[in-house]
């Protein structure tokens, strides 16, 4: 049968669907309303399902505050035309305000919750349907706490932070630190919060790197005390194409393998296990020193750590949890 304007306008103005869609779902449905919208629904989920191993690696993420409470959520898609699309955001919005205000704890719970009338997660799969591409609800954090703020880098929607404090501090300095997460990334509040499993590998990658150091430092002085530049064989490839290009000669080539080898070899067994132990030591403490939120140096002051220019403005103030999302490859 035949559908009017009016009627595809109608349906459009109901799901935000394209003109010709809402025309061909309405011609299906025999102009039912109700049964155009199933149809609609559906093209959504058929639109998920074929494009379920597209990567969605734009969106919307977006953070928001209620009391002591505050959420962070991201809506994924697939190109940045359709994160920026005002519909888009504005249903990531709907989504977020309805977590703050049933103090969703899980993503499971955010996805439950009523959004005009459907679920969240169906929400998603119709508003997948209405413009083509893959999308999914992803990266949801809470944090709880005397005082929070959440930060939006630049306004963008593709980075957010939400900092909790253990007691009120002014806007300036919260907003401060929440930058903070934002620019330098920590893994954890604190080196006490620290997982033991990061902990133990980075003691044991830090192990390995200091015994590298000094077996390569042993080779270098090596190869200077030999008159070879230790830039001109720092591999086989650099030592062959050197050696073509005349920088070093086939004799020098050979001596420096010779010295690769066997001083690498002697310096290994040179090794003593208390210094390299202490050498490992202090770069576990600078990895907790850049990864750790109140130990990093703060942005506007590289001389005092967060923790000092939180007890600077009060001696008992300081930071309890936070979160950071962001859609960008770091």
């Amino acid at each position: 049968m035949a559908v009017t304007l009016q009627e595809i306008n109608a349906l459009r103005q109901k799901t935000q669907a394209g003109l010709m869609d809402c025309k061909k779902a309405l011609t299906e449905a025999n102009g039912d309303m109700d049964a155009a919208m199933e149809i609609l629904r559906k093209k959504g989920q058929l639109v998920a399902a074929k494009r379920s191993d597209r990567e969605a690696a734009e969106g919307c993420v977006l953070a928001k505050v209620d009391g002591n409470f505050g959420a962070m959520i991201a809506l994924k898609c697939e190109t940045d035309f359709v994160a920026k699309n005002a519909d888009f955001v504005a249903l990531a919005n709907k989504i977020i305000d309805a977590a703050v205000a049933n103090k969703c704890k899980t993503l499971d719970e955010v996805k439950a919750l009523d959004i005009d009338g459907t679920t969240a997660a169906e929400a998603v799969v119709d508003r997948s349907g209405v413009t083509g591409e893959k999308m999914e609800l992803d990266g949801y954090a809470t944090v709880e706490g005397e005082q929070i703020v959440a930060y939006n880098h630049m306004g963008q929607n593709f980075l957010c932070t939400l900092v909790a404090f253990n007691k009120p501090c002014s806007e300036e300095v919260a907003k401060g630190v929440a930058m903070q997460v934002a620019a330098m990334s920590p893994i954890a509040l604190d080196e006490a919060s620290v997982p033991e499993s990061v902990k133990e590998t980075e003691l044991k990658n830090s192990v390995e790197k200091a015994k590298q150091n000094q077996v390569n430092k042993a080779v270098e002085n090596a190869l200077k005390k030999a008159g070879i530049n230790p830039a001109h064989v720092d591999s086989e490839d650099h030592i062959e194409s050197n050696t073509t290009k005349g920088w070093i000669t086939p004799e020098q080539a050979a001596q420096a393998r010779e010295i690769k080898a066997t001083v690498a070899a002697e310096a290994e067994k040179a090794l003593k296990p208390e210094m390299i132990q202490n050498i490992a030591k202090g770069m576990v403490a600078k990895f907790y020193k850049e990864s750790c939120l109140l130990e990093q140096a703060y942005i506007d002051d590289n001389k005092v750590s967060v923790a000092q220019f939180l007890q600077s403005n009060d001696k008992e103030l300081t930071v309890t949890d936070f979160k950071r999302y962001t859609l960008r490859a770091e």
